[in-house]
This record gives C-alpha cells, structure tokens and sequence, in this order.
C-alpha cells in the first residue's frame, strides 16, 4: 500500500484515513509503517543532534555513559534517536491537549473532563522535559492534524485523533522497550513502560468524555503495533500529523506545569533514592 509517497505494509488489516473511535474500537489495531525518505531525512537530523543535545540534571536518572551506545548490529534505531523521536511525539501531544484545552467550550468539554485533559498536557510536558533533559532533541516543533482546525471544533473530531495519536504513543513507547531491551539498558526500558502506562491513561480518559463511548477501556493489551520507534515517524507523517501548511499548522509551545492533581513527576523506582 502506498500513502503520501511512502511504501507501507499492513500488519493486520486496519487503515487509514482515521476511523471513529468506535469504529477503531471494534477492529485490531494496526501501523502502516516503512522506510521512508522522509524518515531518513529526520534521522540525520537526530544524528546532527545527537552532538549538541544538552544533557540537563534530569540524566542522573539514566545509566552512566547510556547515551554512548552505538551498537550498529543492535537495535534499529539509537538511543538518541528514540530519546529524539520521542520527545517530538510530546511535543506533538502538548501541542494537541493545548489546543483542545483552548478550545473546550466549542469541544464542548467542561467539569472533570476538562480536567482531564488539563492533567494530560502536564504529564506530556513532563514527559518532553524529561526526554530533552536526557539527551533528545525534538525533531520538529510544528505539527498538522488530519482534520486541521476541525480537529478542536468537533468533539468526536477531536476524541477520533485522541484515540490514533495515544494508540501510537503506546505503540511508539513499546517499541522504545524492545529496542532499550536490546541495549542491555533495562532502566531505560522500564522509564519508557512509565511513560506508556501514562499515556494508555490518556487514551482510556479521554475515550470516556465521548458520549458516544460506552466503554472507553476496551483493550485487555495495549497493541505493539511498530517494530521500532522510528517507525512512529512514517505512521504520524502517513496519518497527517507531519504535513503543516497555511490553514493546518500548530507550533508547539511549552506549558507550565502547575496542577495540584499531577503527581509522580519523576520516574520513581523501587529501591532507588527518588529524593
């Protein structure tokens, strides 16, 4: 199948343009994913960073010497990169729950659903900082939604891309396990189990503020639906979120991260001094 000039294979027989959450509900989930030249081209802008990625106080949490790693036989993407490709994907989640937020009265989302997606973009935020902290470098901070402004006007709209963009998330941190895994960096791998819990939170909460949802926790496994994380690339620039123009671009902009409601906002382990 070919999107967007890109090369793709379906894994289980979901496609896109994007579904309703009911619809998506009701299907196996699946990725498009391939090698694409515009994956390429964002790599090397990984690679470029990799150099210049400032490593902040955050990184005591991270193993000595983790960012080092260069196994060409090991897993297909570096560490950088995933750190990279991952802090892009919450700056594209920030940059969603803002605008949703901005615009809830049209959505509207009111109450305890407004703050849900209050916390959500906390939590992303967090996560982002936390992901630059350690060496990632956003790949890009303007982003488009496959429906544009229609995504923050429509609230099944809106819950429709909640949906794809957590469900790639998981997928993505997923992956991010497998190929820390492979790294021999097991700290790393259950940072990124952390943060994918958070974000099935977020796809599960979010479902819930659709009326049209009865049962927004329908899946007894999050779906690993790429086999790496630089997959997530391909699939977020095949969905539409990766293509701003005139009419359809959102730059991401940082939040503050005051909310009584958030808390565990360091990867606490077991064991460890999360002082």
């Amino acid at each position: 199948m070919y999107l967007v000039g890109i090369s793709f294979h379906t894994l289980k027989g979901l496609t896109y343009p994007m579904k309703t959450p009911e619809e998506m509900s009701k299907e196996t989930p699946t990725m498009l994913v391939g090698k694409s030249s515009r994956r390429t081209l964002l790599r090397g802008a990984v690679a470029g960073a990799a150099g210049i990625a400032a490593v902040g106080a955050s990184a005591l949490w991270l193993p000595k010497n983790v960012l080092a790693s260069t196994d060409t036989e090991g897993p297909e993407d570096t560490i950088v990169q995933i750190l990279s490709i991952a802090a892009t994907a919450e700056q594209l989640a920030v940059t969603f729950y803002s605008n949703g937020i901005a615009n809830a009265h049209a959505l509207g989302i009111t109450g305890d659903d407004l703050l849900y997606l209050k916390a959500a973009v906390v939590e992303e935020q967090i996560h982002e900082n936390f992901l630059v902290a350690n060496g990632g470098k956003s790949l890009t901070s303007t982003f488009s939604f496959p429906s544009g402004a229609a995504t923050f006007q429509a609230l099944n709209t809106f819950i429709t891309t909640l949906n794809q963009l957590e469900t790639d998330f998981v997928a993505a941190y997923l992956a991010a396990v497998s190929e820390f895994s492979q790294y021999n960096q097991p700290r790393l791998a259950q940072i990124a189990g952390q943060i994918l819990a958070i974000e099935s939170e977020h796809r599960a909460i979010g479902r819930s503020i659709s009326p049209n949802i009865q049962v927004p926790n329908n899946r007894a496994y999050a779906p690993a639906l790429l086999e790496s994380v630089g997959d997530a690339v391909d699939a977020l620039s095949a969905q539409g979120y990766l293509s701003p123009k005139s009419g359809n671009s959102y730059t991401y902009s940082a939040v503050s991260l005051t909310d009584s409601f958030v808390t565990v906002r360091t990867p606490v382990v077991a064991g460890e001094d999360n002082d």
